[in-house]
């Protein structure tokens, strides 16, 4: 059984910063956070910390829940982040969570961007985006709150697919406005899109 919380560690858990996670604390403080997965140490400098998704899940419960054990170097307890390409079964659940996950993970990839290309640029894709093209494609419409397509092939929202054409990917919309705003929205993260 995991100790819950102490009052000075709930209080910081509670003040974290609402989109990013961020955290403020004594050095002792945030090790304490650290060592019982509940944040995470950011590996460039300036090394802020960052709840945890299980930090985030504290963070959110009501009343005072026991956090899940976590496995020291083993994955994440919700597991491995994946964009929404559309028809997905099951498809990840909507709400806060999901938004948080697809903002950061967008942030990631602007960051990867900004690290991998030689000048800098995080208006182009970088070589990971070009070798997973759906992936990249996906992420860049679903973090612009582009409506991914359930399991319900009648229903609408985007499909993202790999298509011949190098570096471009196929997407499929019922709506052809909503069309046209997932092929715009693509534009501009530099993915070529190849709307039908």
């Amino acid at each position: 059984m995991t100790r819950p919380l102490t009052a000075a560690q709930r209080r910081l858990v509670d003040a974290a910063d609402p989109g990013t996670g961020r955290l403020r604390g004594t050095p002792a403080q945030l090790a304490a956070l650290v060592k019982r997965g509940l944040a995470f140490r950011h590996p460039r400098p300036p090394h802020d910390h960052f709840l945890t998704p299980a930090g985030h899940r504290i963070r959110e419960a009501e009343p005072e829940p026991e956090p899940a054990p976590v496995k020291t170097g083993g994955p994440a307890p919700t597991g491995v982040f994946a964009a929404r390409v559309g028809g997905e079964h099951p498809a990840p659940e909507p709400g806060p969570a999901r938004l948080r996950e697809v903002r950061g993970a967008w942030q990631g990839m602007l960051e990867l961007r900004r690290m991998t290309n030689t000048d800098g640029a995080t208006d182009r894709p970088c070589g990971w985006e070009r070798a997973h093209l759906v992936q990249a494609a996906a992420l860049a419409l679903e973090a612009a709150g582009h409506r991914p397509a359930g399991t319900d092939a009648e229903g609408g929202g985007y499909r993202v697919r790999e298509t011949p054409q190098p570096e471009a990917v196929a997407v499929h919309e019922p709506d052809g406005e909503a069309l046209r705003a997932c092929a715009t929205t693509l534009e501009e993260a530099g993915v070529t899109p190849d709307s039908t």
